[in-house]
């Protein structure tokens, strides 16, 4: 099979990665690829079937143990793909394993052991359930919000990620229940519930992979993005809020700020401009409420900022 750099490629047949992965079948059903794809690549199936080419990529390479990190992923993408798997799950594989328990079960004659057994797996197909859902309604609707700007200052994905976990230990602890201690002979049903749930456990540590290390990153990586963004428009405000500032003042009161920075008193001011110890009281009242800086020391850091004055010209003492 064609690989560059051990890895799978847009230009390898599509049918070929098939043949020698089929663990790979359910990712094409979950992304949205057609089967009857013939001899097409990678590339040109997921351009008919309007497939984002890179994330499919990286899934493909992540489940197989390929190097997946030059593929850029597509939230939007990877999320469709994330439901339609939590749906494999909760509709099909899960519902499956117990519709072949309950009629393995039924062939035994231990009644008490088979109740205890389903109400087992019962429980731990409601945990699956409940984390699932809680992805959908919540996590997924978080990212989805993050794609459209908006950032939320209650929850971030570490929130989620510290809690995630594959959720096969108790799928296991059934399985070794049946195979250890539940003395049944000739029972195929039972023994193909048992694959099954062997698969099942397989596909969910898959599943759980994808997204500690594909949808988790990149969720994160949007998150530094935006916050990032937010933070250049605050000092963008900050820069426009203080053009204002300056802009709306006069040229006295410039005058003014300047005498603080020197260290000069009220009186010293009102000697040097030529006006009333009241009238400069009253120009500092104003400047104060327009920059809203009321100390000397915070005049005099706006006026270097700004331009009105020489660093060397400011009375170190203020």
């Amino acid at each position: 099979m064609a690989k560059t750099q051990n890895q799978f490629t847009q230009e390898d047949l599509l049918r070929t990665i098939i043949e020698n992965h089929p663990q790979l079948l359910g990712v094409l059903s979950r992304f949205g690829l057609s089967f009857g794809f013939g001899d097409k690549t990678v590339r040109r199936a997921c351009a008919d079937d309007g497939v984002d080419r890179d994330s499919f990529l990286a899934v493909c390479n992540l489940v197989c143990g390929l190097d997946y990190s030059d593929y850029q992923i597509s939230l939007p993408a990877l999320m469709a793909y994330l439901r339609r798997a939590h749906t494999h799950f909760l509709e099909y594989l899960l519902p499956a394993i117990r519709r072949k328990l309950i009629e393995a079960i039924n062939c035994s004659d231990i009644d008490d052991v088979a109740f205890l057994l389903m109400k087992f797996f019962d429980d731990y197909v409601r945990e699956v359930n409940s984390h699932m859902q809680h992805e959908n309604d919540e996590v997924f609707s978080y990212v989805s919000n993050l794609l459209a700007g908006e950032i939320s200052e209650n929850f971030r994905i570490t929130d989620y990620s510290l809690n995630h976990g594959s959720m096969t230990e108790k799928l296991t602890e059934l399985k070794d229940i049946f195979i250890r201690h539940y003395h049944v002979k000739d029972n195929e049903i039972l023994t193909s519930a048992l694959l099954d749930i062997i698969h099942c456990g397989e596909e969910l540590n898959r599943h759980c992979a994808i997204e500690n290390n594909l949808f988790i990153p990149a969720v994160e990586k949007l998150e530094k993005s935006l916050q990032l963004r937010a933070l250049e428009n605050e000092e963008s405000d900050s820069e426009r809020t203080d053009g204002a500032a300056m802009e709306a003042m006069t040229d006295r009161e410039r005058e003014i700020i300047c005498c603080v920075a020197k260290g000069m008193s009220n009186k010293e001011i009102a000697a040097e401009l030529c006006l009333s110890i009241h009238t400069v009281t009253t120009y500092r009242r104003n400047i104060s409420s327009k920059l809203r800086i009321h100390s000397a020391a915070g005049l005099t850091i706006f006026a270097i900022l700004n331009n009105l004055i020489d660093i060397n010209e400011v009375n170190p003492h203020i």
